[in-house]
Protein backbone atom coordinates (compact mmCIF):
# COMPACT_ATOMS: atom_id res chain seq x y z
CA UNK A 1 0.00 0.00 0.00
CA UNK A 2 1.62 3.48 -0.98
CA UNK A 3 0.45 6.54 0.59
CA UNK A 4 0.91 9.88 -1.10
CA UNK A 5 1.51 13.28 0.59
CA UNK A 6 0.93 16.22 -1.05
CA UNK A 7 4.00 18.57 -0.50
CA UNK A 8 3.36 22.61 -0.10
CA UNK A 9 5.64 25.19 -1.20
CA UNK A 10 6.23 26.77 1.95
CA UNK A 11 6.30 30.31 0.12
CA UNK A 12 2.98 30.11 -2.13
CA UNK A 13 1.41 27.54 -0.69
CA UNK A 14 0.97 25.74 -3.94
CA UNK A 15 1.26 21.79 -4.58
CA UNK A 16 2.89 22.13 -7.97
CA UNK A 17 6.06 21.41 -6.79
CA UNK A 18 8.78 18.67 -8.20
CA UNK A 19 11.54 16.56 -6.58
CA UNK A 20 15.40 18.29 -7.23
CA UNK A 21 18.29 16.47 -6.00
CA UNK A 22 19.06 15.83 -2.78
CA UNK A 23 20.79 17.65 0.36
CA UNK A 24 24.30 16.68 1.40
CA UNK A 25 23.09 15.39 4.50
CA UNK A 26 20.32 13.39 2.05
CA UNK A 27 17.31 15.30 2.90
CA UNK A 28 14.95 15.39 -0.10
CA UNK A 29 15.29 19.15 -1.93
CA UNK A 30 12.30 19.85 -3.77
CA UNK A 31 11.78 23.38 -6.58
CA UNK A 32 8.18 25.09 -6.53
CA UNK A 33 6.91 25.43 -10.19
CA UNK A 34 5.14 28.54 -9.41
CA UNK A 35 6.51 31.34 -11.78
CA UNK A 36 4.94 33.65 -9.19
CA UNK A 37 6.30 32.05 -6.12
CA UNK A 38 9.10 34.17 -4.43
CA UNK A 39 10.88 31.08 -2.92
CA UNK A 40 12.83 28.40 -5.66
CA UNK A 41 13.42 25.36 -3.59
CA UNK A 42 12.94 24.02 0.08
CA UNK A 43 13.25 20.96 2.30
CA UNK A 44 10.53 19.57 4.14
CA UNK A 45 12.30 19.23 7.37
CA UNK A 46 15.04 21.26 8.02
CA UNK A 47 17.66 19.98 11.02
CA UNK A 48 19.03 23.28 12.21
CA UNK A 49 16.96 25.60 13.26
CA UNK A 50 18.63 28.65 11.98
CA UNK A 51 17.42 27.20 8.43
CA UNK A 52 13.82 27.60 9.13
CA UNK A 53 12.21 30.44 7.20
CA UNK A 54 10.02 31.46 10.01
CA UNK A 55 12.73 31.02 12.25
CA UNK A 56 14.75 33.84 10.17
CA UNK A 57 11.90 35.87 10.09
CA UNK A 58 11.20 36.20 14.05
CA UNK A 59 15.37 37.04 14.11
CA UNK A 60 14.36 40.16 12.02
CA UNK A 61 11.06 41.37 13.78
CA UNK A 62 13.11 40.64 17.26
CA UNK A 63 15.89 42.71 15.91
CA UNK A 64 13.45 45.43 14.67
CA UNK A 65 11.64 45.63 18.17
CA UNK A 66 14.72 45.71 19.89
CA UNK A 67 16.46 42.49 21.32
CA UNK A 68 19.71 42.00 21.49
CA UNK A 69 21.57 39.35 19.95
CA UNK A 70 22.34 37.02 22.84
CA UNK A 71 18.69 37.11 23.98
CA UNK A 72 17.35 36.36 20.40
CA UNK A 73 19.94 33.43 20.11
CA UNK A 74 18.99 32.31 23.30
CA UNK A 75 15.05 32.86 22.31
CA UNK A 76 15.13 31.04 19.37
CA UNK A 77 17.80 28.25 20.72
CA UNK A 78 20.57 29.41 17.27
CA UNK A 79 23.71 30.50 17.54
CA UNK A 80 24.71 34.44 17.83
CA UNK A 81 26.61 34.22 14.40
CA UNK A 82 23.36 33.17 12.86
CA UNK A 83 21.62 35.68 13.93
CA UNK A 84 24.29 38.55 13.66
CA UNK A 85 24.54 37.01 9.79
CA UNK A 86 20.73 37.53 9.36
CA UNK A 87 20.47 41.12 10.48
CA UNK A 88 23.29 41.78 8.06
CA UNK A 89 21.21 39.93 5.03
CA UNK A 90 17.95 41.92 6.22
CA UNK A 91 19.89 45.11 6.64
CA UNK A 92 17.73 48.09 5.18
CA UNK A 93 19.79 50.96 3.70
Amino acid sequence: MTVWIAVRCPGCHSTDVTRNGKTPQGKQRYICRNKDCPRCTFIQDYTNNGYKPEVKQKIVDMSVNGSGIRDTARVLKVSTSTVIKEIKKNKTH
